[in-house]
């Protein structure tokens, strides 16, 4: 009996289902939902915070309370992430820029537009002095700091460089904010160079806090009350499948 089930076995022919018929969308739809995904750790480029400290998780939650839509009432993070990533994105990879920095233009430039009462200007924020310092041409006529790529690939330039200094990504956003020269003061001060378990001015400190809760709200606009968000953060086809609709 063992042999004739093994022949029996062995002498079928499996059944193959039959190929699901695949419906695909336009990619130049309005509006669309996201994706249900598992919850992934918080962490910023990769580096993780640590959750078990009362004081990380504490600042972590009020800066995703802080961002909203019950505190927003507005969509315009969303249609301003959906403008610049698309040029954003490879220009960080380009530069070997971890993708999580796409956020700091939302954090600098926010809801709001313009200079700030320094002087800094475009989304990346930038000083007049520290443009001219990675090519980017500020004058009377001329101001590449509200170019888009252009002030882009400045800051993907300074990133790499305070990444260079201070071997950590996170140091390198906390130091896009507050300069390097502060933060390596604080380090040597403190004797402490993770930034979570750092003292910090208020702004420098929550800052890697507010990157972390614009990632959060982006990536997961319903969660945090969003509705009506536009489709590029949510829709990701292969590019296969937007040829295919092209």
């Amino acid at each position: 009996m063992v042999i004739i089930s093994a022949l029996n076995i062995f002498s079928t022919t499996p059944a193959i289902p039959a190929a699901k018929h695949i419906s695909l969308a336009p990619v130049n739809f309005l509006f669309s939902k996201p994706a249900v995904a598992e919850e992934a750790a918080f962490n910023f480029a990769d580096e993780a915070l640590p959750l078990n400290d009362k004081k990380v998780d504490f600042k972590l939650k009020k800066s995703i309370a802080k961002h909203r839509y019950k505190a927003v009432q507005s969509n315009v993070l969303h249609a301003k992430a959906d403008k610049m990533f698309p040029i954003i994105e490879p220009i960080l990879r380009a530069y070997g820029i971890p993708e999580d920095f796409k956020y700091v233009p939302l954090v600098e430039s926010g809801l709001r537009e313009g200079t700030s009462p320094k002087g800094a200007r475009g989304v990346w924020q930038f000083m007049p002095g520290t443009a001219r310092t990675y090519g980017l041409r500020v004058n009377r006529k001329v101001d590449d700091r509200l170019n888009l790529r252009k002030s882009t690939i400045a800051a993907c330039k300074y990133i790499k460089e305070l990444y260079q200094e201070f071997d950590s990504w996170t140091l390198a956003a906390a130091a896009y904010n507050n300069g390097s020269v502060k933060l390596e003061r604080s380090i040597r001060k403190q004797n402490e160079d993770n930034y979570f378990r750092m003292s910090l001015n208020r702004e420098t400190g929550s800052y890697v806090y507010k990157l972390i809760a614009m990632k959060e709200i982006i990536t997961n606009p319903e969660k945090y009350g969003y509705k009506d968000y536009y489709s590029y953060n949510q829709l990701q086809l292969p590019e296969f499948l937007v040829a295919y609709n092209n």
